[in-house]
């Protein structure tokens, strides 16, 4: 595996378990020291001793509540004191919850869902943008849903994940050419939230590729993305689905509709 993060830090939230402990993972082989930033503290001590060093690189674990704006700050100011530096940020934590019907609900499933998938991801860009900025080669990595992008229910949790579109868009004006700022919208992947529903795979049919996806093959784009090899894109909000937003699944978009 190539080095394209030789030298650099990356800060990866959600880096405990799933999707960012892979992230963590592959950012690492290629040669990046990685805050292992998690609310699951004793986890992120785990997933930092097994990183890879064979370049060299150090890494941290240290804990994070995104929806803590002193536990960010607490984070981040780690994360300058342990490396003095940071190039990379990925936004992973995140997550959903079951959802009444829209007209049965309240407005409590989309506080929660907003404050921690979206203003979670604020707090972290707003927190390292200063430290990124020192940088020059300053990326960060956005992780929305194809929730975001198309029908697929749980009204709350796709709202707040599509808004993290706009926020991937305006912050890469805002901050280019000194910060480029892009997404990942991963389909169903496999890890440990689906552990209690029956698993994942009885969304294979869904799924053009023919199988549901692997937390490897988010770490895979969001290395592309946050790497030189991805030096000219910023803004873009990339789908890594299977296939699924092009096939896209009408039929939650009629589930429970009157006659």
């Amino acid at each position: 595996m190539t080095a394209r993060f030789d030298g650099a830090v990356a800060a990866v939230t959600g880096a405990a378990h799933g999707i960012g402990a892979a992230v963590a993972s592959r950012l690492a082989a290629e040669g990046a020291s990685v805050a292992v930033l998690d609310l699951d503290r004793d986890a992120a001590q785990q997933v930092a001793e097994a990183l890879p060093r064979e370049h060299g690189n150090d890494h941290l674990a240290h804990g994070v509540d995104v929806t803590d704006v002193t536990s960010v700050t607490e984070a981040l100011a780690a994360v300058e004191h342990r490396f003095g530096r940071l190039d990379t940020l990925v936004n992973v934590a995140g997550g959903g919850e079951h959802e009444p019907t829209f007209e049965d609900g309240d407005d409590g499933a989309f506080q929660r869902m907003w404050d921690l998938n979206f203003l979670g991801t604020v707090r972290m860009c707003r927190a390292s943008i200063p430290l990124l900025k020192r940088s020059d080669r300053a990326a960060i990595v956005v992780t929305s849903s194809v929730n975001g992008l198309m029908v697929f229910g749980s009204e709350a949790y796709s709202s707040a994940k599509a808004a993290l579109g706009s926020l991937t868009t305006n912050l890469a004006m805002r901050y280019a050419p000194q910060i480029r700022v892009n997404g990942v919208a991963p389909g169903t992947i496999r890890t440990r939230v689906w552990d209690r529903q029956g698993g994942p795979d009885k969304f294979t049919p869904l799924y053009p590729m023919g199988r549901v996806g692997e937390p490897e093959d988010i770490a895979s784009a969001v290395a592309f993305l946050a790497s030189a090899d991805a030096s000219w894109i910023t803004g873009q909000m990339l789908a890594v689905d299977g296939g699924i937003t092009v096939r896209g699944v009408p039929e939650f978009g009629r589930r429970g509709r009157e006659t």
